[in-house]
């Protein structure tokens, strides 16, 4: 045999069996950076439940009105036309009989539903699509001063009122409407005696308590000021809300099983019962980020009032549409709150504008910021596809928040120094072994999020992730 062949030296492939191994703990994809639970303030809620006491709204606000889409068929249960302030002193008869006299009309773009200036008198629910409001400035140029979609409704002033309308509404996508016209209306109001006189009232008194609020709905605080004498003070009070709303905390649970042969045999260089309580913690940190999103009780996203709810103007989310939330959301903004992919394909329109926003570092990691705000990323915020094998592309939402309970806005709620408590508000306790040796350890968070005043929360909707530009300097441009 050759010397080159012979066997100089013990192997290394036999030799590592002889030698410590160097592990790492487990890893998990699934772990995020959760900065929405890093960046709210939490409130220790001292017995489980927290009440948000306002004061009251007089006026009823606008809301979305939930359209079932079946077959073919659209329809609406009659209380919901109470969503509309103007209708909402209206008995239960007149809606019912109101709800029954709407029909659908499929329209194509671009089409002007109402015309400034002139008196069409119908009522319209948006089921499907988009319309934009115009009005004509003091230049006379059309300004577009509202994006209405899906559950939004115009035309009701147009509907109980002889003057011409003051704006134009134009189709921006197809839509399919739900209307009701002054014709259709007159003609049901006269079927039943006295019918139209109570509808008249309800429509008075509504308008007369217009004049007593605010833009907020509260009351208006009687004042006086000048430098005029003998001038009456008027006497006036702050009414509370007679039903505040109260946030019970939300347990998340699951239960550890560890067999003790496990944990006493094989706990080197890893504590085995350690590292399977710390995995399981972090995904019930990751399903506390996610219910304080999307739960429909708390999540901030159920929790966005109607009138804080803004639509995307072309799809993608373009600086003007981050403006016009932070119009919304004026008060002492703290952050945006944005898919991964809203935040790309937001740069993308900066970019194609050229107007890069600048970055700031949080908690280590580069962050961007418009306006100074800086936008956060949680994959949490989901995301609404037809494809169902690529839910990372389609239309999802973007959240500014106000916080603290200083400022009147977002919190978190916790109640901290429970029984075995492993961190704030979590605690992990010992339900025993079975007859197998294995032990079980009962994991519990306790959480839940309140949004102190509506204008605390504003959200920006069907934000298109998945438009990219082409530019005319890429070479073999597809034609």
């Amino acid at each position: 045999m050759s010397d080159n062949l012979l066997q100089r030296s013990v192997t290394t492939s036999v030799a590592r069996n002889l030698a410590n191994t160097t592990k790492t703990s487990p890893k998990m994809m699934s772990i995020t950076p959760r900065w929405l639970l890093s960046l709210l303030p939490w409130v220790q809620v001292d017995g489980g439940t927290y009440r948000v006491n306002r004061t009251k709204v007089e006026l009823t606000k606008a809301e979305r009105i939930e359209v079932d889409v079946n077959d073919g068929a659209i329809t609406f249960p009659f209380e919901a036309l109470r969503s509309v302030p103007h209708f909402s002193k209206l008995s239960d008869t007149i809606l019912g009989r109101m709800a029954n006299r709407f029909k659908t009309e499929e329209v194509s773009l671009g089409n002007k539903l109402i015309v400034e200036g002139e008196d069409l008198s119908k009522f319209f629910i948006i089921a499907q699509g988009q319309v934009e409001v115009l009005s004509k400035g003091v230049h006379g140029s059309d300004l577009r001063i509202a994006l209405l979609t899906e559950g939004e409704f115009f035309g009701e002033s147009d509907l109980v009122s002889d003057k011409p309308s003051d704006v134009t509404v134009r189709t921006i996508t197809p839509c399919v409407l739900l209307t009701l016209s002054r014709k259709d209306l007159d003609s049901m109001l006269s079927e039943t005696p006295n019918q139209t006189d109570d509808f008249k009232r309800a429509i008075n008194e509504h308008v007369e308590l217009q004049s007593t609020v605010n833009r907020y709905g509260e009351r208006n605080i009687d004042l006086v000021s000048g430098f005029a004498e003998n001038v009456e003070i008027p006497e006036t009070f702050v009414d509370y809300s007679a039903h505040p709303r109260e946030y019970s905390l939300s347990a998340i649970q699951t239960v550890v099983r560890v067999h003790t042969r496990v944990s006493d045999l094989y706990n080197g260089p890893y504590d085995q019962l350690e590292e399977q309580m710390r995995l399981t913690i972090e995904g019930i940190k990751e399903r506390q980020e996610w219910e304080l999103i999307n739960n429909k009780k708390f999540g901030l996203i159920h929790s966005v009032d109607p009138a804080m709810r803004i639509s995307t103007r072309y799809g993608a989310p373009t600086p003007d549409d981050l403006d016009e939330l932070l119009a919304l959301v004026w008060k002492k903004p703290a952050f945006f709150l944005a898919h991964p992919k809203a935040i790309a394909a937001f740069e993308r329109e900066c970019t194609w504008r050229g107007v890069p926003p600048v970055t700031m570092n949080m908690f280590g990691t580069p962050v961007i910021m418009w306006r100074g705000i800086p936008l956060v990323p949680c994959d949490k915020l989901e995301m609404k596809s037809r494809y169902q094998s690529n839910q990372w592309y389609g239309t999802t939402s973007i959240l500014l928040l106000r916080i603290g309970e200083k400022d009147q806005g977002v919190v978190g709620l916790h109640q901290a120094g429970i029984p075995g408590e492993v961190s704030p508000s979590l605690s992990a306790r010992l339900m025993g072994l079975d007859s197998l040796g294995v032990a079980s350890y009962l994991l519990t968070l306790y959480s839940s999020c309140a949004v102190l005043t509506d204008d605390a929360l504003g959200v920006l909707e069907n934000v298109e992730v998945g438009y990219y530009h082409d530019y005319d300097h890429r070479p073999n441009k597809v034609k």
